[in-house]
């Protein structure tokens, strides 16, 4: 049996990723499907008539899907589901701004992953991320460490391309981390970053790090009121990719992901940015990292926070 993957949802974010994925060749097919009729269809003609000119094998499989299921049994037997599904932000709104909408999607389209593909690990990038993760894990019952959202990778490469671009120096000499929660209480991590090996601190000083730290935590938003009609999709659909990928080669890859905290770092019971080893079973094991003080409160901070606002979307 080939591998499969299936994005859900059609938009800019679904879209990009379904082509990264396939340009990728490692999978046989790539299932996208979205309510919008035939318009997953059509992009799956587009891509697979991109097949030729980016010599890839991969096969794109576009179905429309109705509100009580329909077309879902396309997605039978995906070894990994990325669930894009759900309204992007506009300008001035937070990712918060979104919850109660985004839920009724997320759950909707989880309650069929679990019918449809029940071995899949399944990989939430909807807003907002770590509710929609912890909303997707209870819709589906899948084992907590078969289902992750899509944040730290993005929020890093955030921070490693800021950066890179304030020391005009090449983006592979930099090595950032961002953890904790994808919105506010994101937690950028200076004290594990370096440019080329040696310690951000001696390279930039405390006031330059800050500043590129909240420029991080409102990458979001800054690209939001920029587009003023959608939210960013090239760098998330990178993320969403990457970490689809590690899962379909069993990389063992660690990567910053929206992971279950269980005892890592003194936090238990919720959803949130970590960095973690991934693998076919999604999430092999959350990999502590090395915090100062300052960090490690920040990440606490973080986790209870995202806590209060994972049990409101239980009941979603």
């Amino acid at each position: 049996m080939g591998k499969k993957v299936t994005v859900v949802g059609a938009g800019f974010y679904g879209s990009t990723t379904a082509q990264r994925l396939a340009e990728y060749d490692v999978f046989d097919t790539v299932v996208i499907t979205d309510i919008v009729e035939g318009k997953p269809a059509g992009l799956a003609l587009d891509l697979n008539q991109s097949r030729a000119v980016e010599g890839f094998e991969t096969k794109v499989v576009g179905v429309t899907t109705g509100p009580n299921g329909e077309g879902y049994e396309a997605i039978e037997g995906s070894d990994v589901v990325v669930i894009t599904a759900g309204l992007p932000r506009k300008p001035g709104m937070s990712r918060m701004d979104l919850l109660e909408t985004n839920a009724k999607i997320v759950r909707q389209v989880a309650e069929n992953v679990a019918k449809y593909a029940p071995n899949a690990v399944v990989i939430v990038v909807s807003n907002p991320l770590d509710e929609m993760t912890a909303l997707a894990q209870l819709a589906t019952q899948f084992p907590r460490n078969r289902v992750l959202g899509q944040a730290g990778m993005l929020d890093t490469a955030r921070f490693t391309n800021f950066v890179a671009e304030a020391l005009d120096v090449p983006v592979k000499s930099v090595k950032t981390l961002t953890l904790g929660s994808h919105g506010d209480t994101m937690v950028p991590v200076p004290s594990q970053s370096t440019v080329n090996g040696k310690p951000l601190r001696d390279a930039m000083p405390a006031e330059q790090i800050e500043e590129l730290v909240v420029k991080t935590r409102n990458g979001g938003a800054e690209v939001v009121a920029l587009l003023k009609t959608g939210s960013a999709y090239y760098a998330p659909s990178a993320a969403a990719a990457r970490m689809a990928r590690a899962v379909a080669e069993d990389s063992g890859a660690v990567m910053p992901v929206c992971a279950w905290v269980d005892g890592e770092y003194g936090i238990s019971g919720v959803y949130l940015g970590v960095e973690a080893e991934i693998g076919a079973e999604g999430v092999k094991r959350v990999v502590e990292t090395d915090l100062d003080a300052d960090e490690l409160a920040s990440l606490k901070e973080a986790a209870e926070a995202v806590r209060a606002k994972q049990a409101d979307v239980a009941s979603m």
